[in-house]
């Protein structure tokens, strides 16, 4: 059956379908026989383009949208200036500082109208720490700059602020842990400190303040047990120079001080134990207290530490932690078509002037 043939056909049978009631306005025929596998009569199909690749779409680039408010990358907080203070001394040129110390001695006699005995005197020492310099270098080229600024970054300022990140960082570090070969010694390591406790026996087992699944294993108090025991460490190294009301602060690491959480039994945590009984004690944690590790590069292989500081005896500070030069921002040098500087800074990492003012504990 050729068109006509099927065009006539269907003339005849839509007015029997009219008087059924369906209408098909818009069929002229029935399909002839062959059109239905002979897809060269599909006239809706895509025509064959003569110069261009097929395309529906724009360039990604175009629909992609950048946020304007950038996100720095964080890093964990310098806390040693939070545990001693931070002081300045000296200027960039001076590789070592003299810290004297006195000592009265003398011995007295019975009196007598016309004896001349007895004796005072002062015995003088001079203690010594080293300074040590660091740099970093700022360079950048004016291509960079600008490829920077198309995608709305200050490339300089975020130099900048590179720059004084890790000079603080690395600051920090030697506040904790001194400059190897260097007499130049931080609070965790000075060769003068007194030798750490050991944490009491627990009830779980042990004598960490957590198991080996991460979860606090000790009761609250025995964890303030331990913090008794290294203030009696305290008093007793300092000749009662050191008492309850005296300013103290209380170092250990963030995961250490997560355990004062812990509840007695009368519904009393370790830090409502810790403000009753040590009314002028500070807590600052630092993760250098914490256990080495992969994730922990500067914490302490023999496990979580923790440093009980009386601030001052006497009207005497216990340290600082000293530095001869904070940020110094050398000249900037331009080349051909890119820019360097030089950043620097010095410390003499913790000077501490009396260590009986500090005990700790390690394997909390």
């Amino acid at each position: 059956m050729n068109y006509q043939e099927a065009s006539t056909l269907w003339a005849e049978d839509s007015i029997r379908f009219q008087q059924l009631g369906v209408t098909l306005p818009d069929v002229r025929s029935y399909i002839p026989e062959g059109f239905g596998t002979d897809f060269a009569y599909a006239m809706d199909a895509q025509p064959q383009l003569a110069a261009t690749n097929p395309n529906s779409a724009v360039p990604a680039i175009f629909t992609t949208m950048v946020d304007p408010k950038v996100f720095k990358a964080l890093f964990a907080p310098n806390k040693a200036t939070q545990i001693l203070r931070e002081e300045r001394r000296g200027t960039w040129v001076d590789d070592t500082i003299m810290l004297p110390i006195t000592e009265a001695a003398g011995e007295v006699s019975s009196y007598g109208d016309y004896a001349n005995n007895g004796t005072v005197t002062s015995n003088t020492n001079w203690p010594q720490r080293q300074a040590y310099l660091f740099q970093v270098i700022k360079q950048y080229g004016e291509r960079e700059l600008e490829r920077a600024g198309a995608a709305r970054i200050n490339w300089v300022s975020d130099l900048d602020y590179s720059a004084a990140v890790m000079l603080n960082k690395f600051s920090n570090l030697t506040y904790f842990y001194g400059v190897q070969g260097l007499q130049n010694y931080g609070l965790l390591n000075d060769p003068n400190l007194n030798a750490s406790l050991t944490p009491a026996p627990k009830a779980y087992g042990g004598t960490s303040w957590y198991n080996g699944a991460g979860q606090i294993a000790a009761s609250a108090n025995e964890i303030f047990a331990d913090v008794q025991s290294l203030f009696a460490q305290l008093v007793t190294q300092s000749g009662g120079l050191v008492d309850r009301e005296t300013r103290m602060v209380l170092a250990l690491s963030p995961a250490s001080e997560a355990a004062f959480t812990t509840t007695n039994s009368f519904n009393v945590n370790v830090s409502d134990l810790l403000k009753k009984n040590f009314p002028n004690l500070r807590v600052v944690s630092a993760v250098q207290y914490g256990v080495l590790s992969a994730t922990n590069p500067q914490g302490i292989a023999a496990g979580n530490f923790m440093q009980l500081i009386a601030e001052e005896v006497e009207g005497q500070e216990t340290g600082f932690m000293a530095f001869n030069e904070k940020m110094r921002a050398h000249k900037l040098i331009p080349n051909l078509s890119s820019y360097q500087q030089k950043v620097s800074g010095g410390t003499y990492g913790a000077i501490l002037r009396q260590t009986f003012t500090i005990a700790s504990m390690v394997g909390i």
